[in-house]
């Protein structure tokens, strides 16, 4: 009898879970279009998502070959800058009665810099071209922000070059289009910061004006911008020493120009 009076209240049970599957099966039977669209919106999220990252992986392996692409086209786009601002000083000189042919001697090799350094006094890189790629001792190294250093040693494949972040090199500056020339230096500090010294006092020019390679360099190109003029002070009552804000931030270098004067040597010999 004891048995028996488990028995029912077990059956009784299971008789309200059969019922409620049977509820439970009915109700999925009768929504069956909004269980569906559930599956399917969770189907097209988890396409979404696999397409989604196997496109960045696509874009990852390719973002190299466009980083490339685009500096090519950067070279090219900086090379032919460059042809108009040497024909336009050229017009400028010419005018002047001064010959300067030899401001279309200089040639143009785009590299990339494998290695950098940025915590030292005397910083340097090495970029991934030698002499087979046509690459010279005394090259210049641009961007199309401006001056980054310049070559001081090639081999086969490789270049050695100092950083303009050195503080045993300087490049002529000039203040605006027609403004006094000076040395342009590494303020040795931060990534965007120069110094233009030597500079007339008497020369005027106002915060703000463009700073421009002077084209009094063998290594570089006239008139490319280099940065803007900040405050200046007076050195020993004679010259300004001028505080100069970068265009080129020295933490972001990677595709680069090297310009060699064909005419370098030539011009040298007349040098004391």
């Amino acid at each position: 009898m004891r048995e028996r009076s488990k028995f029912v209240p077990r059956l009784i049970n299971a008789a309200i879970f059969i019922l409620m599957e049977v509820a439970a099966l009915r109700m999925l039977s009768d929504n069956a279009d909004l269980q569906q669209l559930w599956i399917a919106r969770g189907a097209h999220g988890f396409m979404g998502t696999v397409w989604g990252s196997t496109q960045g992986v696509k874009n990852y392996f390719s973002l190299r070959k466009t980083n490339e692409n685009l500096a090519r086209e950067n070279f090219e786009l900086h090379r032919e800058l460059d042809t108009y601002r040497s024909l336009n000083h050229a017009v400028r000189v010419d005018s002047m009665g001064i010959r300067a042919g030899y401001l279309e001697g200089f040639e143009y090799i785009p590299a990339e810099v494998v290695k950098i350094s940025r915590n030292k006094q005397h910083n340097y890189m090495i970029l991934n071209k030698g002499y087979e790629d046509g690459i010279k001792e005394k090259s210049g190294i641009i961007t199309r922000s401006g001056v980054v250093g310049i070559v001081d040693a090639v081999s086969a494949h490789y270049s050695y070059a100092f950083s303009f972040q050195n503080s045993d090199i300087s490049i002529s500056g000039r203040l605006g289009e027609e403004g006094a020339a000076g040395l342009l230096v590494w303020d040795g500090v931060s990534s965007r910061g120069a110094v233009l010294k030597e500079v007339p006092v008497h020369f005027k020019y106002a915060v703000g004006d463009t700073v421009y390679t002077s084209g009094h360099s063998l290594m570089f190109p006239p008139d490319i911008p280099l940065g803007i003029a900040g405050e200046s002070r007076i050195i020993n009552g004679a010259t300004n020493e001028i505080r100069v804000d970068l265009f080129q931030d020295f933490t972001a270098i990677r595709y680069v120009t090297v310009v060699h004067n064909n005419d370098f040597d030539e011009v040298e010999g007349f040098l004391p």
